[in-house]
This record gives structure tokens, sequence and C-alpha cells, in this order.
């Protein structure tokens, strides 16, 4: 992807990332953030969630990983998220993404989104400053 091919308003492909318990569980043994919360339903529910969630480092991760293979080889400078509602461990979750500002340096803006196909409820809500490549 070139900036020159970019416009506002363009949408990324949307991905629909493996979020298999077994899929997490490597995940943060990988990160060493272990915690019961994210891999095992009972054990979350017993602290108030509705089930194992899903790492919001894992979410990040979707999002970034979403990018590269829509722009591959450009530098994705930062992102934001804010987390509005658990995404749940063994669910269906699509990431989005949108194309928000197109800047005079070369880089883009991308809105970005992970929603649950089974309830509907966005749960990550972002912005990434993406550096494309010439």
């Amino acid at each position: 992807m070139r900036i020159e091919d970019v416009e506002l308003g363009d949408e990324l492909p949307e991905e629909r990332p493996d979020v298999a318990l077994e899929t997490v569980r490597r995940f943060v043994k990988a990160a060493e953030m272990d915690f019961p919360r994210f891999t095992d339903h009972e054990a979350a529910r017993a602290d108030g969630l509705p089930g194992a969630v899903i790492p919001g480092i894992m979410s990040q991760g979707q999002l970034a990983a979403m990018i590269h293979r829509c722009a591959p080889g450009c530098t994705v400078m930062r992102i934001d998220t804010v987390f509005r509602t658990p995404m749940i461990v063994g669910t269906s979750v699509v990431c989005r993404g949108a194309v928000t500002g197109v800047n005079d340096d070369g880089t883009i803006e991308i809105d970005l989104t992970i929603t649950s196909e089974e309830s509907g409820a966005t749960g990550v809500l972002g912005t990434a400053h993406v550096r494309l490549t010439d």
C-alpha cells in the first residue's frame, strides 16, 4: 500500500482472529501473564467477569497484525485503544479498520474496532498512526 493509493474512508479487509482458549493460553504463557481471568471461564466469572477475557495486549496485537497484512512493510507508529467491554475467549470477533486521515508526511490515521459477532458489542475502539512505505 502506497500513500498515493489511500483515500479517506478506505476500509481495511475485515479479519476474524483466532481467540480460541488454546490460542489465548499460548499467548498469555509467552507474554508471561498467565492469569485465570484469561484462561479459565469459571475463575473469571468468580471475579465478576462474564467469562475468560481476551487480554488487551493480544487485541492490540491483532489490530497491528491486520494493519501489517493490509500494508506490508509499514511502520505502526502508535496504537491507542479503549477497552469498552470484555471480549470473551472462544467467541467470534471481528477486527475492522478505516482510514480517517491521510497526511502530507506519508502517514495515515486508521480508526480501529474489535466487535463481538455474537452480541454485536464493540469491545475495543482505537486509532493507529501508520507510516506507509514508498
